[in-house]
């Protein structure tokens, strides 16, 4: 082994969201078939941060600002999964002491967990040096949670299916997000609940927007078909998106999965700065993070 592997979790945001369908006739029977433009953060503010070291046995350790809403020990817990499931798929004992840096609220829509998971198997594929591809991790996160493929992906990408199905998309314009989340955890089983078997139509981005005015044009002729769940299961969510709404410049608010971060879409990087610092002033119990994306 050698020594330390620090790695960004990024927040995953979901621009568009339709649920086209549900699988039949295959192990995935009954799973909802997704089509979504999945975005990364790339400022700290909007990432977790995983650390992987060498040690004797694997261990977990979380600190960071939303440390206390995640159980380290329980065998549930994502992260351990994933480096349990990677030591057993390399034929070797887990061992490494993780330190995870949780600054992403849990259950918040934006994939966090997800992402940390994802960052372990990248983190520990190296710590390890496993002769192992990216397709080879894909498969066992895919395992494990729907959203860490394309979280190991790490860049804009177009998800279906289940989340195994992923495609690049057209270049995307620079432009910027306003993470606002009002301290609601979702599960998301229950926003699908919630949506009662209702589909939509697939309509994927074919065409690279010329700019951030150009992409928000052609999100609103898209959707997120958990909003609408999840505003009925969380009436916290509306004041959020009409915050979001009313910071100057911003193009478009919309919820991120399956909730409850929303996010508003700007053009330039300084009016979303301007709109974070604003929401985190008139609502200091919510999360709040500007990004590029």
């Amino acid at each position: 082994m050698s020594g330390g592997i620090a790695l960004a979790a990024p927040a995953k945001i979901n621009l568009f969201l339709h649920v086209v369908g549900k699988r039949q006739n295959d192990p995935h029977r009954g799973y909802h078939q997704l089509e979504s433009l999945a975005v990364f953060a790339q400022d700290e503010a909007a990432c977790d941060s995983l650390l992987a070291e060498p040690a004797d046995q694997l261990s977990l350790t979380i600190d960071g600002p939303f440390a206390t809403a995640l159980n380290s020990d329980a065998p549930n817990n994502l992260v351990l999964r994933a480096a349990r499931a990677l030591a057993e798929q390399a034929g070797i004992a887990p061992r490494a002491k993780l330190t995870l840096t949780k600054r992403l609220p849990v259950a918040s829509g934006i994939g966090g967990g997800s992402a940390d998971a994802a960052a372990a198997l990248k983190a520990l594929r190296r710590l390890w040096r496993l002769d192992l591809d990216d397709a080879a991790l894909a498969a066992i996160g895919l395992r494990l949670g729907a959203d860490i493929p394309v979280c190991l992906q790490n860049r804009p990408m177009l998800m279906q299916g289940i989340g195994d199905i992923l495609q690049p998309v057209p270049a995307l314009p620079a432009c910027w997000l306003v993470l606002a989340n009002p301290g609601v955890s979702l599960a998301t089983k229950d926003v699908f609940a919630a949506l009662g078997g209702r589909f939509g139509p697939s309509q994927p981005l074919s065409e690279a927007p010329a700019s951030a005015a150009d992409l928000a044009i052609q999100l609103r002729a898209r959707r997120n078909d958990l909003e609408a769940p999840a505003r009925f299961l969380a009436a916290e969510i509306d004041p959020v998106l009409a915050a979001l709404r009313g910071q100057g410049g911003c193009l478009l608010a919309r919820l991120s999965g399956s909730g409850a971060t929303c996010f508003g879409l700007f053009g330039e990087a300084r009016l979303a700065q301007i709109a974070a610092q604003s929401l985190a002033r008139a609502h200091p119990a919510w999360w709040v993070a500007a990004t590029a994306i």
